[in-house]
């Protein structure tokens, strides 16, 4: 099966390179990884002492870095490598200080591994979320180096649980430890006869809950917000969007909006814009414009989300129509409602705070409109079902500690 699984990585590595031609995401995906190995090779020395990261794209970055600023802090003596498999999270990341090198993963086909391993040579190699690549893991395992997986949720609806799924299996049993998420996924494990498993919950709790230790003002939400109520949308997708724009124009009520959309092309926040009939400004030209007499704020670039939503009085997360839920732990860590669309099963955390009360998914624009409503007509309904997430995240967070300690062990 191996032999089949080499061909096959080979044969989607070819492909790759001719959608390269026409796409530009797929075309960052193939040249970036021309550059993994000179990376590697300028920044390692033979040596050094090297812990390696993988994480799939951003939001597995955001599970991964509590763990690396840890690592950073408690082996300073040892070099972080931090490899990505997605562009989406490799372009916006590859500056970042956190590691001391950040490259694309090589496709895991039998001699990029071994290049790879050979000249990274880790002690540890830490996996986040999802990420199981049979080679990596094989030649990992043959070279006794030991290897983890966090923040690790699993779903019966995954290969591994399948009469089919035998070589994807086997890869997957190959981790010397895994911190899993919830007993559902320790209970998978188990049933597939992975026994070194524990629950260690989200590193993802314990990065939102750092937000609150930091600086979120800012100056253009002080003089948009002007003391008066305000829903922050973040992350939204085109399903999200028309329920939010048809509440925006037809309601009476005074409050303000901030719409951030996943796509930020002009020609995407062009169709927000064109169809808002409130005042409406992009990010982009604030200018010194009197903010003030501006109902809606249309967010135009990125890195500013988390900051904004420490504006808010209530927030709606995107994703939970379509394309998959975005993260609702940034809003919930100030302790506001969450609304969402209503796909959300595997996303923990939105399974948890739905059943508490703290996030609201709405299946239509009546449902939206309705629970509006009910929110803006009941301030003190506001203040509690925020205080569900806030304490959520409280009672939940210390997953990057008990990682480290099973790591302490090891290094």
């Amino acid at each position: 099966m191996r032999f089949l699984y080499n061909i096959l990585i080979n044969i989607a590595w070819l492909v790759l390179k001719v959608i390269a031609l026409f796409n530009a995401k797929i075309k960052l995906f193939v040249q970036g990884r021309k550059r993994t190995f000179p990376l590697l090779e300028e920044k390692l020395n033979p040596g050094d002492k090297t812990i390696w990261m993988h994480v799939a794209s951003l939001g597995e970055f955001e599970q991964g870095l509590p763990i690396l600023e840890r690592l950073r802090s408690k082996y300073p003596e040892h070099k972080l490598v931090l490899s990505f498999f997605s562009p989406s999270g490799y372009e916006v990341k590859k500056n970042t200080s956190v590691a001391d090198v950040v490259v694309y993963l090589p496709m895991d086909s039998h001699h990029k591994v071994k290049r790879f391993l050979n000249i990274v040579n880790p002690q540890l190699a830490i996996f986040v979320k999802y990420e199981v690549w049979p080679n990596y893991l094989y030649q990992l395992k043959k070279r006794n180096i030991p290897t983890i997986l966090v923040s690790a949720i699993f779903s019966d609806r995954q290969i591994y649980f399948k009469s089919f799924g035998g070589f994807m299996r086997k890869s997957l049993g190959k981790f010397d430890h895994y911190f899993v998420q919830n007993e559902k996924s320790k209970k998978l494990l188990e049933s597939i006869r992975i026994k070194n498993s524990c629950i260690g919950g989200d590193t993802r709790l314990d990065r939102v809950s750092e937000i609150l230790k930091r600086n979120n003002q800012l100056d253009f939400m002080d003089r948009f917000k002007n003391n008066q109520l305000c829903l922050v949308a973040g992350s939204t997708w085109p399903e999200d969007e028309k329920i939010l724009i048809n509440y925006i124009n037809s309601t009476p009520e005074k409050i303000k909006f901030v719409i951030a959309p996943h796509e930020i092309k002009p020609a995407h926040v062009d169709k927000i814009t064109a169809a808002l009939k409130k005042s409406v400004l992009r990010y982009s030209e604030l200018g010194d414009q009197n903010l003030k007499e501006v109902d809606v704020l249309v967010i135009d670039t990125i890195g500013l989300l988390t900051k904004i939503y420490s504006y808010a009085n209530m927030a709606y997360v995107g994703g939970g129509f379509a394309t998959g839920l975005h993260n609702t732990m940034e809003p919930a860590v100030f302790g506001i409602p969450i609304i969402i669309g209503p796909q959300f099963e595997d996303f923990k955390e939105a399974e948890d705070l739905v059943k508490e009360g703290g996030i609201v998914p709405i299946s239509s624009q009546d449902s939206f409109d309705n629970l509006m409503s009910d929110l803006l007509s009941n301030p003190v309904s506001i203040k509690k079902i925020g205080d569900i997430n806030s304490g959520y995240i409280n009672a939940n967070k210390g997953a990057s500690e008990l990682i480290m300690k099973y790591i302490s062990k090891i290094l």
